[in-house]
């Protein structure tokens, strides 16, 4: 029965959920990939600015120089937005059939009826088709990242793009998270994006409110562990039911 919390809603309730006993097991690694892989981003981002700042006020008089106060927070929202979601790609494709287990046993604690599915020996089974799961948002990613990266090179338009990038990337992430318990019943991905489409302020709330937990230094650590639980739970109390309906 589908119970109408916002998307929000959901990203704190993943929180709750990755503090359970019976669930903080299945949350160890990919805390520990999101710990390696972030932590190279936060000092990638840094000296990639620092560089590409210099560069461009190596072309233009000394006494423009005061644009670096102007070009760093436009280049530090974009370049958040950019690697930070790279990143997140990165280290869900390496967590992806960790992630998949962490969102059977979500599922499970909350409805209390196993999928018949899952444990190790589907993680074995299923580590390939995971990966090419992962592979196949990437490319789906990339198609729509490389012209959308453009805006950031017209004049004028450029102010805007890191806004137009924030909503693409809130809608990978409400799609890269949901996919794990919906894959865990078989839904293929072109589903999933048609069941959020219909769901579209639910499906940007929670990818919003995912994407904002990645640019919080720290925090962003629990980001994919918490957002696959919130996901989880958004599909068990708003989605699964609307799934039910179409297939009746």
């Amino acid at each position: 029965m589908k119970t109408n919390h916002s998307g929000m809603h959901y990203l704190l309730e993943g929180w709750r959920l990755v503090r359970q006993p019976g669930l903080r097991r299945y949350v160890a690694i990919p805390l520990l990939v999101s710990c390696v892989f972030f932590s190279g981003a936060i000092f990638g981002l840094m000296h990639w600015l620092e560089q590409l700042i210099d560069l461009l006020l190596g072309y233009l008089p000394a006494w423009l120089d005061w644009l670096r106060y102007l070009l760093w927070p436009i280049f530090a929202v974009a370049g958040v937005l950019i690697i930070f979601y790279s990143f997140s790609l990165v280290t869900n494709l390496i967590a992806a059939p960790f992630n998949g287990m962490l969102a059977e046993a979500v599922e499970k604690y909350l409805t209390g009826q196993p999928i018949e599915t899952g444990g190790w020996k589907a993680l074995a089974r299923d580590f390939i088709p995971s990966l090419l799961s992962e592979l196949r948002k990437l490319l789906y990613f990339l198609l729509r990242a490389l012209p959308l990266g453009i805006l950031f090179l017209i004049p004028g338009i450029n102010i805007a793009a890191p806004f137009i990038w924030g909503l693409f990337s809130a809608w990978m992430l409400v799609i890269e998270y949901i996919d794990y318990p919906m894959a865990n019943h078989l839904l293929h991905f072109s589903t999933q994006r048609k069941l959020l489409r219909q769901r579209r302020i639910l499906s940007y709330g929670f990818g919003g409110s995912s994407l904002l937990m990645t640019m919080i230094p720290f925090v962003n650590f629990l980001a994919m562990p918490v957002s696959v639980a919130g996901a989880t739970a958004m599909w068990v109390g708003e989605l699964r039911d609307q799934v039910q309906e179409t297939a009746a």
